[in-house]
């Protein structure tokens, strides 16, 4: 955790309200670090819903084979978020390890194990000691408040240099309600239906299917659209909790994601998603440069999608960046790579809007130095225009430098 923080972190952090229903703790128990917070407890009042999206990995993590039996139900009171140990690859003992947690905090706090939730980051394939938290999440469920929001981005940080926040406040009916989001993630990122870890939390009252329909429209274009090194995680985890507490103060409860009234919320819930996943790029593991990749002119925006990630996972490009070097050639590779439709001589390149390659060949006018100045920039935008139809596609990712590799060489050391 000495590493500095990334020069592409956000220079302007918000301030996170309370939400109604939801309190928070952290505490150092030992997991694997040493020093620094590594558990989080999240308590919410009766009546929350939950939703839940996960990793498509066919060798989950222990904690998510849990959240998916218990997502069902969709109640929730509390959640369990550890860092330093993922409890992945952990066979009986992992499993051991989730069903010990959860008879832990729902002790704590007063409940059934069955509205516990758990998630865990960190080292694959070491058995996680639950007895840890024997002792301390009854301390947390006590200690717990509503404004600990930036403390808990923290605790479940691993190889992240800064936590990972954000909010929006949106009108339900005529009331005010409160969405708040936060995230970890620096490596082992191109996730496949959920993201890293990211928690999400509103005072909205909303059923777990319509929280369901959100996440699942939701993290498409925002955590699914972002890629560090192309490896999905064990343990991607998503997490949606929604209090109900809004509805006290005139919210309307909604029951259908057809219903208008959801409009607003849904545009504000996807914001949160999207700059939470912009925050992820952002920290890549030593990233120097955010990059935006676009393709547009594509047969449909499936085949978009799967040439911007090939353009987004090269190393070849990715490293190119890091050397600000608008190296095109490796572009044209990742596009023809892709197995999808493309034609050579109808493939135009741009960096940061100069277009470098037209019609298959280098642009008649193009100009070096123009193009190496603007390859200085901390955010480099990748446009390739195929002009073969109308599908379009974004994805975020970042440059691959030397520190990757220092920070993943030694990451079990």
């Amino acid at each position: 955790m000495s590493t500095p923080v990334s020069p592409l972190a956000p220079t302007d952090v918000p301030d996170m309200p309370a939400i109604a229903g939801v309190r928070l703790a952290t505490a150092a128990a030992g997991i694997r670090y040493k020093g620094r917070t590594d558990v989080l407890l999240a308590v919410m009042d009766k009546g929350t819903t939950v939703a839940g999206v996960f990793t498509k990995s066919k060798c989950p993590s222990a904690p998510v084979e849990w959240c998916r039996a218990k997502l069902g139900r969709g109640q929730a009171r509390a959640l369990v978020v550890n860092s330093g140990n993922a409890n992945a690859f952990t066979g009986k003992t992992g499993k051991q390890s989730t069903a010990l947690t959860a008879q832990t905090a729902a002790k704590a706090v007063g409940c059934t194990t069955s509205d516990v939730f758990l998630a865990s980051t960190g080292v694959i394939g070491e058995p996680l000691d639950a007895t840890k938290f024997d002792g301390v999440l009854a301390t947390l469920a006590e200690a717990a408040t509503p404004d600990h929001w930036m403390a808990a981005a923290k605790a479940i940080m691993t190889t992240d240099t800064f936590p990972k926040v954000a909010t929006a406040t949106v009108k339900l009916g005529k009331t005010k309600v409160t969405i708040n989001g936060m995230a970890k993630g620096a490596g082992m990122i191109m996730p496949d239906m959920a993201t890293m870890l990211s928690f999400v939390f509103t005072d909205a009252p909303l059923s777990s299917s319509v929280l369901q329909t959100l996440l699942k429209n939701g993290v498409d274009d925002t955590f699914n659209a972002v890629t560090i090194d192309s490896d999905t995680s064990t343990s991607d985890t998503l997490l949606a909790f929604a209090t109900g507490a809004a509805a006290a103060e005139g919210a309307p409860k909604i029951s259908r994601a057809s219903d208008p009234r959801l409009k607003a919320f849904a545009k504000a819930f996807h914001g949160v998603l999207a700059d939470l996943a912009e925050q992820v790029a952002r920290d890549g593991e030593g990233a120097r440069k955010l990059v935006e990749v676009i393709v547009e002119g594509a047969t449909t925006k499936t085949s978009a999608r799967k040439i911007a990630m090939s353009i987004a996972n090269s190393p070849l490009v990715k490293t190119a960046i890091a050397g600000e070097d608008a190296n095109w050639g490796r572009v044209v590779m990742a596009v023809g790579k892709a197995g999808e439709p493309a034609n050579r001589d109808k493939l135009s390149i741009s960096f940061n809007g100069i277009r470098v390659a037209k019609s298959g060949a280098r642009d008649p006018s193009y100009n070096e130095a123009e193009v190496s100045e603007v390859m200085k920039n901390p955010k480099i935008q990748i446009k390739v225009t195929l002009g073969l139809g109308r599908g379009r596609d974004r994805v975020l990712t970042c440059d691959l430098t030397k520190e990757y590799v220092a920070i993943n060489g030694d990451y079990r050391s």
